[in-house]
């Protein structure tokens, strides 16, 4: 076995769509998402594993910088791989302490996608990414889905309607930052935290071209948008804010069903409600939930030390001074 990095598109994202099961987009391992990472300012590595000149596995693998001169590595939902053995997973960890001493990373963070094989030193930490999702199938009829939805979601869905409530995309700048505006909005409502605003107009001006916003507005005032990622047939709900103003107007529930119609029309088969968690967001996980599609579940996230030190420095510091 070997190591190689990858340096083509359509190598790395044709190995990604013939090796996950269909109903996940994966697009935190997509070329996509590796290259809007390298937009941030970020170093990224395309890792694969070739075994007899055939690629076996792929990790996308990214550098946060972290103070004093020190970094952390992370796998967004790595690994893409077939067949999956320990061999693979061993090779990955060993190219990971190396380019740890190059790259000064004190830990190697990892959003696994499956837990079947155990791994010596990783410890199980706070999620990173949401570990529990809500995915509805799109090869349904539109009947279908709705007639399994909630009956107080078809309801709501049907008021706005009524209430001619409008639903567009838009990539225009006055609508990102309508966008960015509800979002800050609703963090505050809500108490979630959310990125800066470079992070959003980055991702939505991205030249890889996979982000989307839509829209919902009632009387020329938007009341309502959702960030879609599309990748592998999958679309994907990132993120997502709205008004408490019109809140009867119910204009949250016909903005998911018109872009899942939209999704249909342009061969999508998956929509990707993307986080649930009944405790930490229960009104929207009993929202997302209502509209009746597959449960997925992830492992979690889980971290090496690749500096004992500096590791335990760092986990003290978030816990007491929340420097890093």
């Amino acid at each position: 076995m070997e190591i190689i990095e990858i340096r083509e598109k359509e190598i790395w994202n044709n190995f990604i769509f013939s090796h996950i099961n269909k109903t996940e987009s994966e697009f935190l391992q997509s070329w996509e998402w590796g290259m809007f990472q390298k937009e941030l300012g970020r170093k990224i590595w395309f890792l694969a594993i070739k075994d007899k000149e055939q690629i076996i596995s792929q990790n996308l693998i990214i550098k946060h910088n972290l103070p004093f001169g020190k970094s952390y590595f992370y796998c967004p939902r790595g690994t893409i791989s077939s067949p999956l053995n320990k061999e693979i997973y061993q090779e990955l960890i060993q190219k990971i302490k190396n380019l740890g001493q190059k790259e000064k990373a004190i830990f190697f963070r990892w959003d696994r996608r499956d837990d079947k094989i155990a791994l010596k030193g990783f410890n199980k930490v706070k999620d990173f990414q949401p570990s529990k999702t809500i995915i509805l199938n799109l090869k349904k009829t539109e009947t279908e889905l709705l007639e399994k939805m909630h009956a107080k979601t078809r309801y709501n869905i049907r008021l706005a309607q009524k209430h001619g409530v409008k639903i567009f995309k838009s990539s225009e700048e006055k609508y990102l930052n309508i966008f960015l505006d509800l979002l800050h909005k609703t963090s505050e409502r809500e108490k979630f935290r959310i990125y800066p605003d470079n992070y959003y107009r980055k991702l939505l001006n991205s030249e890889s071209k996979f982000a989307t916003l839509y829209l919902a507005k009632y009387k020329n005032k938007i009341l309502a948008a959702h960030l879609l990622i599309f990748f592998n047939k999958t679309a994907t709900y990132l993120h997502g804010a709205s008004l408490r103003e019109h809140k009867e107007v119910m204009a949250p529930y016909l903005l998911h069903w018109q872009t899942i119609q939209q999704a249909k029309k342009e061969n999508i088969y998956f929509y990707d409600f993307w986080g649930i968690d009944k405790k930490k967001w229960p009104g929207v996980t009993r929202f997302k939930l209502n509209f009746k599609g597959q449960k997925i579940s992830y492992p979690g996230t889980f971290e090496l030390s690749l500096s004992k030190i500096w590791y335990t420095l760092y986990k003290l510091s978030k816990l007491c001074f929340h420097l890093f």
